[in-house]
């Protein structure tokens, strides 16, 4: 991470290099001194925004992105309605008073499922969705408040209600209808009147205010209500503390990936630079002290917890989608490309592998070291008790509900809009979208690439007129010579550290530009994890191949006592798995010997994220190290100390991206050369 907070804050334009051709220069961040004329940004006295998020529905995903979701449709977030008890509509809280079925799971599932319906334009998911978020309407009482009043100690929780304001913001992105801001400003202002000491009063939302605090943006830039900002005031008085040096407010994985973005959200309100710095230090310090280990992310299981961090600590499935969405936020309030950076390597190389490849069952807890996948009870050395290694479709209230909205919204982020009227493309995939720019022209920009398993992204301009506008393009910190083609015509793009390129120029119909960001090996040490190493390929980290057997179980009989099941629900539909080594996984890597590229066809059908069609792989060499065994909970030994005795002979091995490898190891003891 950089470590300069003041970079951070910089809303001008960086000096730009010298460049071939006059239409590309190069920034640390865009202007901010202007406004978007064409789409809602932050309001005065807001602090300006560096990226502006196109509505919901201006991006159609496409490529291994769009096979993504397809599987996820045709998988649980999809069909969940069918066998959750908590979202059968029979006596469903969310849709009468007095249901049994009442708190944050119907809210969860709703937020993925939704925006998946809009980015897939699907029209039984869209009747659905509208089906719920009318009832939800319709719950509103004339105080303001709606839904299911769930209570801690006789207050009120508003937890639900904060994934609620999430939903109905994307709902009027998509449709404009104005009864979502009526509701919204409604439950507001309900909100200014409760009394301080019932408010945020309970262990989620209180940590979790921050995700009231980004709909009160929202909701103000939308509508100009100044009651917001004393609201705004309101909601981070009460939240939890996530601004000290050295201590967190809870060590609870889901709660940091989601939480550490409030200071930088109140940051907005007040442009207190401490506030923003905050955020970094959360980010930074979780890292530091159980984040050495590769994938974005940091071992805590549920909870963090002294002497449990080696890699073999995961996190769950819930902590990688919050994280990505923190990350998406982030990088709209700062426009600093590590938060483009951060999303990616956690979607790219920790969130794929928490699934099954079919979308059909997931697990809670997936690490970067892994190399069991069972239904056993591995606490103390996981911070559960339960069944939570296992892939089950619905084994834990939270993550199975909660999972969907990772890619749909990591695909509205894919380009942005800028306060100058310009565009930017940041988050690299295959998608077509609808921007209007400079004088208000709608044109359609087309991206296509199979990143991050190929180095070229080919963007092509459809416009009905010749237009003047700039696009802005993220170079990745780790990428060197890194060069843009504009019809044909190539330059040099010359950058440190991640920066945008910007090409400033008069577009026409079918120009097309596209971005060469070449790849190389690098080696990560993780010094606090024995000096275990990772190996980076541009964006994706590396992972030991290790064969994978599947063991097909009933779900009824392996799921955590708290999973409800519809009457009738078929569980032979969706069987929970476990995943055994069928090869040997305990090998120190040898860092000195070459590493051969090895690039496979691309799969026929569109996902590059499990062994069988991962179109890249790399043939290295390593030694055994016969005392690195499964330990007394069952589980990956932590990484055996250096001078553990390894084999003499070095073995060829495989590594692949850790997306597609749902059994891994992935920090390496290093090896004895």
């Amino acid at each position: 991470m950089k470590n300069t907070i003041l970079s951070f804050l910089f809303i001008g334009l960086a000096a730009c290099t010298s460049q071939p051709n006059k239409d590309i220069s190069v920034v640390d961040r865009l202007p901010t001194d202007t406004y978007n004329d064409h789409y809602i940004s932050n309001r005065s006295p807001l602090q300006p925004s560096q990226f502006i998020k196109l509505p919901v529905g201006s991006i159609e995903p496409g490529g291994w992105l769009l096979r993504q979701m397809e599987l996820q449709k045709d998988g649980l977030n999809g069909h969940l309605g069918e066998i959750s008890a908590w979202l059968q509509k029979g006596d469903n809280a969310w849709l009468k008073n007095g249901g049994q079925w009442g708190w944050e799971e119907v809210p969860y599932w709703l937020r993925g499922y939704g925006n998946l319906a809009y980015a897939l334009k699907d029209e039984s998911m869209l009747k659905e969705t509208k089906f719920w978020i009318d009832h939800i309407l319709d719950s509103q009482r004339a105080d303001g408040n709606f839904g299911p009043i769930h209570q801690n100690d006789g207050k009120q929780d508003f937890w639900p209600n904060m994934i609620v304001l999430w939903i109905m913001q994307s709902y009027y992105e998509y449709t404009g209808e104005q009864r979502i801001l009526d509701f919204m400003s409604d439950y507001c202002r309900f909100l200014l009147t409760v009394p301080d000491e019932d408010f945020l009063y309970s262990y989620w939302e209180n940590s979790r205010g921050g995700d009231n605090l980004w709909s009160v943006v929202w909701l103000y830039n939308h509508t100009g209500d100044k009651s917001l900002l004393q609201l705004a005031d309101k909601i981070h008085r009460n939240t939890a503390d996530w601004t000290k040096s050295t201590e967190l407010p809870n060590w609870h994985n889901v709660n940091i990936a989601q939480c550490f973005r409030e200071p930088a959200t109140y940051f907005l309100f007040t442009q207190d630079s401490a506030m923003l710095a905050a955020s970094y230090n959360v980010q930074s310090l979780i890292r530091r002290a159980f984040g050495q280990v590769p994938g974005g992310m940091f071992g805590a299981d549920e909870n963090a917890r002294i002497g449990f961090f080696d890699p073999r600590q995961g996190t769950e499935t819930c902590g990688f989608v919050e994280q990505m969405a923190s990350d998406e936020i982030m990088l709209l309030i700062t426009g600093d490309p590590y938060w483009a950076e951060n999303c990616e390597d956690v979607a790219f190389n920790s969130y794929p592998a928490s699934m099954m490849p079919d979308y059909k069952a997931l697990r809670y807890i997936t690490s970067p070291n892994h190399v069991v996948s069972d239904s056993k009870n591995h606490h103390p050395g996981i911070d559960n008790r339960g069944p939570f290694l296992a892939m089950n479709p619905f084994s834990s209230r939270c993550c199975q509900h909660n999972h969907g909205f990772g890619w749909p919204y990591y695909a509205e982020h894919l380009i942005l809009a800028t306060p100058d009227n310009g565009m930017a493309a940041v988050l690299y995939n295959t998608c077509r979208a609808k921007v209007k720019v400079g004088n208000g022209t709608e044109v359609i920009i087309q991206e296509q690439s199979n990143y991050p398993f190929e180095e070229n992204i080919r963007f092509t301009i459809n416009t009905p007129e010749n237009v003047t506008f700039p696009l802005y393009l993220r170079i990745p910190s780790w990428c060197e010579n890194a060069s843009i083609s504009i019809n044909g015509t190539k330059s040099p793009v010359e950058t440190a550290d991640g920066s945008y390129a910007r090409i400033t120029r008069e577009w026409a119909d079918e120009d097309e530009v596209i971005l060469h960001i070449p790849m190389k090996l690098s080696t990560r040490q993780w010094q606090v994890n024995k000096n275990s190493v990772s190996i980076d390929y541009g964006p994706l980290t590396l992972s030991l191949k290790i064969e994978e057997d599947y063991k097909r179980l009933d779900s009824r009989e392996t799921a955590i006592w708290d999973s409800k099941w519809q009457e009738g629900a078929d569980a032979s539909k969706w069987p929970t798995y476990e995943i055994y080594p069928a090869s040997a996984w305990n090998y120190a890597l040898s860092v000195n010997s070459p590493i051969e590229i090895i690039h496979r066809p691309w799969p026929e059908d569109n996902n590059p994220f499990t062994l069988p069609n991962v179109p890249i792989e790399f043939k290295t060499k390593g030694r055994l190290i016969p005392e690195w065994k499964i330990d007394e909970y069952d589980l990956c030994g932590v990484l055996p100390y250096e001078n553990a005795v390894m084999s003499d002979r070095k073995e060829d091995i495989t590594l692949v991206p850790m997306g597609a490898a749902r059994l891994r190891i992935t920090a390496f003891p290093p090896a004895k050369e």
